[in-house]
């Protein structure tokens, strides 16, 4: 039986990066006329000079936060996936990754996540678009205990990061005191016959597909590929030659995403049969995120049908 965060993801964020700042005044945060959707509104009024709304001026705000880095503060940006990637992806190359700054951008409503704003706002292609950038880091947040380590890491960290999130509750992965390591993935569960490697909202389908496919005397590996780019390219090939069969698990495009990055780990080193969970050459809708994750077959009995079909 699945459990959720006692805290919504945002909530989380805005808590973490509120204890920094008041310890670390070269701590900034932008956004783009989002405030309330990641709760630093509440934040602003506490530290008012640390808080910055842009206006609907994404790529604007990506320039700020270049212009703030370079003058020696730790800018965090924020906006929907979406606009974060594509309404301002020149920006992301030239203010940030050409110039090798030290901002971390904060994607939420990743995917399906966006619910009831629809199409416009989900974005299938962020990751694809972001990992082709040559400095920067791409990471897909899990749930809430690894929000708050992972953004305490970057605070300390320098260079270009991509976080994507969904902004409400988070099925519970990690109890509260796990730690992780950026590039490193997260082995969940061991099994010797098909390993599902999967990043977001799509780990928690994946361990519940693991317990069904128990039932066909089936037992999976699950991997939560937090980190997409630089990827844990050791632990692909040791499953891959464990269990000689993968299935990824994605909330994005199986073009340019996830199963992309894996298809090129094992087509360079050993190659093994791949199948792909993720969206498929669509866009999205308005809808409940269950409506949505059985629309595009993200749900558990998709991984496991995926498996069967080995």
């Amino acid at each position: 039986m699945q459990h959720y965060d006692e805290k919504e993801m945002r909530q989380i964020y805005a808590e973490t990066l509120q204890k920094r700042m008041e310890n670390q005044p070269l701590v900034i945060q932008l956004d783009a006329d989002l405030m309330s959707c990641l709760t630093m509104d509440k934040v602003q009024k506490v530290l008012p000079h640390q808080v910055i709304n842009c206006g609907i001026m994404e790529a604007n705000m990506v320039g700020i936060a270049a212009g703030l880095s370079l003058a020696g503060h730790i800018p965090f940006v924020h906006s929907f996936t979406a606009f974060a990637s594509r309404r301002c992806f020149d920006q992301l190359f030239m203010s940030l990754d050409y110039q090798q700054a030290n901002v971390k951008v904060i994607a939420s409503d990743a995917g399906i996540t966006a619910l009831y704003n629809g199409g416009t706002h989900m974005s299938f292609e962020d990751m694809g678009i972001v990992r082709g950038l040559a400095n920067a880091t791409v990471l897909e947040i899990t749930d809430g205990t690894m929000m708050a380590n992972i953004i305490n890491q970057l605070i300390d960290l320098n260079g270009f990061y991509w976080v994507r999130t969904s902004r409400k509750k988070a099925v519970t992965i990690y109890p509260e005191n796990e730690s992780f390591h950026i590039g490193q993935a997260k082995v969940l569960r061991q099994g010797n016959d098909v390993t599902l490697i999967a990043n977001g909202i799509m780990v928690a389908e994946a361990l519940q597909a693991a317990d069904l496919l128990t039932q066909h005397g089936i037992q999976a590996t699950v991997i939560d590929m937090f980190t997409l780019k630089p990827i844990d390219e050791d632990t692909i090939l040791h499953y891959a030659k464990l269990t000689r069969k993968i299935v990824t698990c994605e909330n994005h495009s199986i073009q340019n995403g996830l199963g992309s990055a894996v298809a090129e780990v094992l087509s360079e080193h050993y190659p093994t049969p791949l199948r792909r969970i993720g969206i498929r050459q669509r866009y999205g809708q308005v809808g409940t995120q269950a409506f949505l994750m059985q629309e595009y077959g993200l749900t558990a009995q998709d991984i496991v049908n995926q498996v069967l079909s080995f």
